[in-house]
C-alpha cells in the first residue's frame, strides 16, 4: 500500500470509528484514547491482513445481482432502472478504480437481516460478547464497567448489523472532538501522549460545541478569498508563487484540501505561462495572430475569473461564525465547487499549454497545420471547437497573404510564412551556374518557389500548386511581359476578402483565377509576342524544314564553304544569307522573323574549312525564351549541325554522281577500258552512300521533327493548358528529336557513328572524283595522241614510234610495288599534275586510287553493319523502322560488337556538335 493510499486509509478509517466507538460519561480522556487507539490499530491490522476476494471481480455480474435482488425485493422495475442510471455514471467515472469492490460491498451489505425484528437483549448481548472477546488490549479493570455499557442502546445501535443510525448528540454523551492521525502508529501514539500530558485544563473545561472542529489553518474562507488572485497567477497571503512554474500550498492543510488545491493550482500556473507567451513578440505574422487569438481566449478566462470572485465575495458576506467551518458550505461557494466551476476553462488552458510547447520552432503554414490536427484528428467535440475558433483568428495573415498573391501577383511575406518564397538575385545566380538558364526562364523557374513544408493542412498539395502557378502567372504578367495595367485592373474586379471555413467560395475564386490568368498569359504569348511563328521559324530555319531556302543557301556557299576557316568573313556569309533569302520562300515571312536569322562562325581550329565552322543562328528573346530557353537553342543549334553535315554529304554525293552521268556519255565513255570497271564499281557505293544519306534524311525529317512537331501543336493548342504546360511541351519536343534523330541516346553512341560515316563518305566522294580526275586526265592524253599520229602521218611520218610504243606499255601496265620504272623526261607537261606520286610517276595513280575506293568502300559497309545491328536493338519502334528502311533488301549484314565505352578524346569527337553546345553560349 502506498504512503497516500495509507493516510487516506488512516483517515477514513479514524472517521468512522469516531462515529461508531461510543463516548462515556466520566470516563478518562487517556483511558478512552487507549481504547480508541485499541480500536484503529485492531481495525487497521485487520484492513491490512485481508486478502484477495475468492470471486471474481466481475462488475457486471455484481451489478446483475443487486438489479434482481432490487426487483425481487420491491416488485416492480423502479428501483432497477433507477440504480441502472446511477450504475451507467458510475461507469464513466474515471478516477474510481474499484468499481467492482464497492458495489460488491453494498451488495453484501444489503444481504444483512436488515428489515427483520431481533430480540435486542440477544442481539446486543452476542454482539457485545463477541466485540469483547475480539477487541485486544481491553484492561480487565474496566470489564465490569464495559459489560454495563454495552447494554445501553447506543452501543446497540453502533455494533449492530446496519450500523450507526444516528449520531449521538446528546450532552450525556458528547462526541469525542476530530484527531489528528499521524500516518506512523508509533507517532501517533507519541504524539497522544504528549497531548495527554500537556492538555491545558482550559480546554477540558471549554464547551462541546467549540471542542467538535480542530481550527483550520489557513481556513477555506481564506483560501477562498485569495483564489481569484491565484487563478490570475497573483501570489497571495496564503498561496505564494515561488517561481513562474511552482505554486507554494500551506502543509498545515488536510490531504482533501490539498487535492483541491492541487487541482486549481493547474489553471493558476496554465496562465502564468501563457500571459508570458502572449506579452512575447517572437515570430511572424501568423504567430502574432497566434498570440492574439490566445489572449482573446485569456481574456474569456479572465472573465470566469472575475465572475467567480463576485460569487465568493458574495458567500463570505454570508458567513456564520458560529457555525462549524463558518458555515461555508450553506454559503454556495467551496473550494470543491469552484473545481467543477473552472473545469472546463482549465481544460482550454491546457489545451493552449500544448498548443504553445508544440508550437516552438514552427511557423507559417506549419503553425496552422498544428492547430487544426487538434480540429480534424481529436475525438473530443470541445477540443475540435476550441481549434476551430482559433484558427478563424489565426489565418487571417495567411488569408490576406493568399490574396495579394493570387489577384496581385505579390508576395507580401516579410517572416517568411507563405508556402512562397522568392529566391534573391544570388540564389538564383547560383542556380544558374551551368548555364542552362537565362533571362525569363530563370525568373519564371527560379524567382518563386514552392516550399512543400509550409503547405497548412486546411490546403490540398494540389490546390497550393494552383495557388502558386497562378501568382507566378501574375507576376510574370506584370514583370515579364510588361502588362501591368491588365494585372491591376483585373486585381480591382476580382479581389474578394478570403477567410477560414468558406470553402466552397476560396475553391470558386482559385478556380476563377486559375482559368483567368492562365488564359491571359497565353493569349500575350501566342498574340503579342508570336510565340507560335518564331517555333514555326525555328523549324523551317534551324531544323532545315524550307527546303527551297536550305538548297539555295548551300548552292550560293559552296564556293566560299570549300575554302580554308580562317578566309571566310561574316559579311560575305552574310550576304549569301540575304542572296538565299531573297531567291526562296523565306522572303514572304514577318521582317521580325527574318530579322532574328543570322549566320555565323563557331570556333576556329587548324585544318578546318568552311563547312565546319558555319551555322545559322536564329535569336530569341524575353519573354518568349522562357519557352525557347538558352539550353533549347543550344540543343536546336545541335540538330542544325548535323543536319547541315548530312546535307553537306547529300549536296556533295549529288554533285560527284551529276558529274559521273555526264561524264559516262562523253570522257568516261572513252577510257572505259581502262577504267570503265572501276567506274562500274563507284557509282554503285556512291548510289548506295546517296540512298543512305536520303532514309536518314527523310527519318530525321519527317519521322522524327514533323511526328514531334504534330504533338507539340497539339499539347500548345490543348485548351486550358498553362505556360508550364507549354515548356514542358516544348521540352518533350526538343528531347524527342535529339533522342530520336540519334543525337542523345545513353547507352549508344549513334553520333560519332554517324560523323565517322560522313567522314568517310567525304572521302570515298574525293576518292570518286580523283578517279574522275584520272580519266579525265587519260582521256586528254589520247587525245594528244590521236593529234600527234595525224599530224605525223599528214607529214608522211609513222604515225606511232618505238618511243611512244613503250610510253604507251609503260602507261597502261600498273606498276608493281619495289619496281623501278624509268622516269619521264617531260614531267613538267604532264596533264595530271595534282595526281603525281612522290616518285614523280603518274602511272601509280590508278592503282592508288583502287585500293582507296576499296578501302573505303568496305569500311563503309562495316561501319553501317554496326550502326544497323545498334539500331535493331534500341527499344523505340522508330529506330527499328530505320534500321529496316535501310536494310530493305537484306544487302547489309547487321553485327553488334562487344565494346567498352571509348574515353572521350576531342580528336574523336564531332567538332561541330560539341562546338555548337560549347561555343555558342559565348
Amino acid at each position: 500500500m502506498s504512503k497516500s493510499q495509507e493516510e487516506r486509509v488512516e483517515h477514513a478509517l479514524t472517521q468512522l470509528l469516531e462515529h461508531i466507538l461510543p463516548s462515556y460519561p466520566g470516563e478518562d480522556p487517556a483511558a478512552a484514547d487507549e481504547r480508541f487507539d485499541d480500536a484503529f490499530d485492531f481495525a487497521f491490522d485487520s484492513i491490512n491482513s485481508a486478502g484477495a476476494p475468492l470471486i471474481a471481480s466481475n462488475v457486471n455480474h455484481v451489478s446483475d445481482l443487486i438489479k434482481h435482488k432490487l426487483v425481487r425485493d420491491n416488485g416492480s422495475p423502479e428501483r432497477a432502472l433507477r440504480f441502472g442510471n446511477l450504475y451507467s455514471k458510475l461507469l464513466s467515472q474515471p478516477v474510481l478504480n474499484q468499481k467492482w469492490a464497492m458495489l460488491h460491498f453494498l451488495y453484501k451489505l444489503s444481504e444483512s437481516t436488515t428489515g427483520q425484528d431481533h430480540s435486542g437483549s440477544r442481539t446486543i448481548q452476542g454482539i457485545g460478547v463477541q466485540n469483547q472477546t475480539q477487541l485486544p488490549g481491553t484492561p480487565p479493570k474496566r470489564q465490569d464497567e464495559q459489560q454495563e455499557q454495552m447494554r445501553s442502546p447506543v452501543f446497540n445501535e453502533a455494533f449492530s448489523n446496519s450500523g450507526l443510525l444516528k449520531l449521538p448528540v446528546s450532552s450525556e454523551s458528547p462526541k469525542q472532538p476530530l484527531r489528528h492521525i499521524p500516518s506512523d502508529r508509533t507517532e501517533r501514539k507519541k504524539d497522544r501522549k504528549g497531548v495527554d500530558t500537556s492538555k491545558d485544563p482550559v480546554e477540558d473545561e471549554s464547551s462541546p460545541s467549540e471542542r467538535k472542529y480542530l481550527p483550520m489553518k489557513p481556513s477555506e474562507p481564506n483560501l477562498l478569498r485569495d483564489l481569484p488572485f491565484t487563478l490570475q497567477g497573483l501570489s497571495a497571503s496564503t498561496l505564494v508563487f515561488s517561481s513562474s512554474k511552482t505554486l507554494e500550498i500551506p502543509p498545515t492543510l488536510p490531504i482533501p484540501l490539498v487535492s483541491l488545491l492541487h487541482t486549481l493550482a493547474e489553471p493558476s500556473l496554465l496562465y502564468r505561462g501563457l500571459s508570458e507567451f502572449v506579452e512575447s513578440s517572437e515570430g511572424g505574422l501568423v504567430g502574432q495572430s497566434f498570440r492574439s487569438a490566445l489572449s482573446k481566449e485569456l481574456r474569456a478566462y479572465l472573465g470566469l475569473v472575475a465572475t467567480l470572485e463576485g460569487e465568493i465575495k458574495r458567500a463570505l458576506a454570508m458567513l456564520d461564525e458560529s457555525q462549524p467551518y463558518q458555515g461555508i458550505g450553506k454559503a454556495g461557494v467551496t473550494l470543491k465547487r469552484c473545481v467543477i466551476w473552472t473545469r472546463e476553462a482549465t481544460m482550454g488552458l491546457r489545451l493552449m499549454s500544448v498548443m504553445v510547447e508544440q508550437s516552438k520552432g514552427k511557423k507559417g503554414g506549419q503553425l496552422i497545420s498544428l492547430i487544426h490536427s487538434f480540429s480534424l484528428t481529436h475525438g473530443d467535440p470541445y477540443v475540435r471547437t476550441f481549434a476551430e475558433r482559433l484558427l478563424s483568428h489565426v489565418t487571417r495573415p495567411f488569408y490576406e497573404m493568399l490574396r495579394q498573391w493570387i489577384y496581385d501577383g505579390e508576395l507580401a511575406d516579410p517572416w517568411l510564412e507563405f508556402f512562397v518564397s522568392e529566391q534573391s538575385e544570388e540564389e538564383i545566380n547560383d542556380l544558374n551556374g551551368d548555364g542552362r538558364k537565362g533571362g525569363a526562364t530563370s525568373v519564371w523557374e527560379d524567382k518563386y518557389k514552392l516550399k512543400d513544408g509550409m503547405i497548412p493542412s486546411i490546403i490540398t498539395e494540389e490546390f497550393a500548386k494552383k495557388v502558386f502557378l497562378i501568382g507566378k502567372s501574375l507576376n510574370f504578367i506584370r514583370y515579364g511581359c510588361g502588362d501591368a495595367q491588365w494585372v491591376e485592373s483585373y486585381s480591382k474586379e476580382a479581389s474578394k476578402e478570403l477567410r477560414y471555413g468558406d470553402t466552397a467560395n476560396l475553391e470558386h475564386s482559385i478556380g476563377e483565377a486559375y482559368k483567368t490568368t492562365m488564359a491571359r498569359l497565353i493569349s500575350l504569348m501566342a498574340d503579342k509576342f508570336k510565340l507560335f511563328e518564331h517555333l514555326q521559324a525555328l523549324k523551317k530555319y534551324i531544323l532545315l524544314g524550307a527546303g527551297d531556302f536550305i538548297a539555295v543557301l548551300m548552292e550560293s556557299l559552296s564556293n566560299n564553304l570549300d575554302r580554308p576557316a580562317n578566309s571566310q568573313y561574316r559579311h560575305t556569309l552574310t550576304a549569301q544569307l540575304e542572296h538565299a533569302v531573297r531567291n526562296s520562300n523565306a522572303q514572304y515571312d514577318s521582317q521580325d522573323v527574318l530579322r532574328r536569322l543570322d549566320s555565323r562562325m563557331l570556333e576556329l581550329s587548324h585544318g578546318e574549312i568552311g563547312w565546319d565552322v558555319f551555322t545559322l543562328e536564329y535569336k530569341i528573346d524575353a519573354p518568349v525564351d522562357v519557352i525557347v530557353t538558352p539550353f533549347g537553342s543550344k540543343q536546336y543549334l545541335k540538330v542544325f549541325n548535323f543536319l547541315w553535315r548530312v546535307k553537306r554529304v547529300e549536296f556533295a554525293l549529288g554533285s560527284t554522281w551529276r558529274r559521273c552521268m555526264t561524264g559516262a556519255r562523253s570522257v568516261l565513255g572513252t577510257v572505259s577500258d581502262k577504267v570503265g570497271a572501276d567506274w562500274k564499281i563507284a557509282r554503285c557505293a556512291v548510289a548506295e552512300m546517296i540512298h543512305f544519306v536520303n532514309q536518314l534524311q527523310y527519318y530525321i525529317l519527317f519521322e522524327v521533327i514533323e511526328s514531334s512537331w504534330n504533338e507539340l501543336q497539339e499539347a500548345m493548342h490543348r485548351p486550358e493548358s498553362t505556360l508550364d504546360d507549354l515548356i514542358q511541351a516544348h521540352a518533350r519536343y526538343l528531347n524527342s528529336i535529339t533522342r530520336k534523330g540519334l543525337l542523345g541516346s545513353q547507352n549508344t553512341d549513334f553520333t560519332g557513328q554517324l560523323h565517322e560515316l560522313l567522314k568517310v563518305m567525304l572521302a570515298y566522294k574525293d576518292a570518286v572524283d580523283g578517279l574522275y580526275s584520272f580519266s579525265v586526265a587519260e582521256f586528254t592524253r589520247r587525245q594528244e595522241m590521236s593529234a600527234k599520229i595525224e599530224t605525223r602521218t599528214a607529214e608522211g611520218r609513222w604515225g606511232v614510234t618505238e618511243k611512244d610504243s613503250l610510253a604507251d606499255t609503260d602507261a597502261s601496265t600498273p606498276s608493281l610495288p619495289g619496281s623501278k620504272r624509268r622516269p619521264r623526261t617531260k614531267d613538267a607537261e604532264s596533264p595530271f599534275p595534282l595526281l603525281q606520286p612522290a616518285g614523280g610517276n603518274e602511272d601509280d595513280v590508278l592503282p592508288a586510287l583502287r585500293i582507296r575506293l576499296k578501302n573505303l568502300s568496305v569500311d563503309f559497309r562495316a561501319r553501317v553493319n554496326v550502326l544497323l545491328g545498334d539500331l535493331y536493338h534500341q527499344p523505340d519502334a522508330d529506330m527499328r523502322w530505320l534500321a529496316m528502311v535501310m536494310n530493305f533488301n537484306d544487302v547489309y549484314q547487321p553485327v553488334r560488337k562487344k565494346r567498352r565505352v571509348p574515353e572521350k578524346k576531342p580528336s574523336r569527337e564531332t567538332p561541330r556538335a560539341v562546338g555548337a553546345e560549347g561555343k555558342t553560349g559565348k
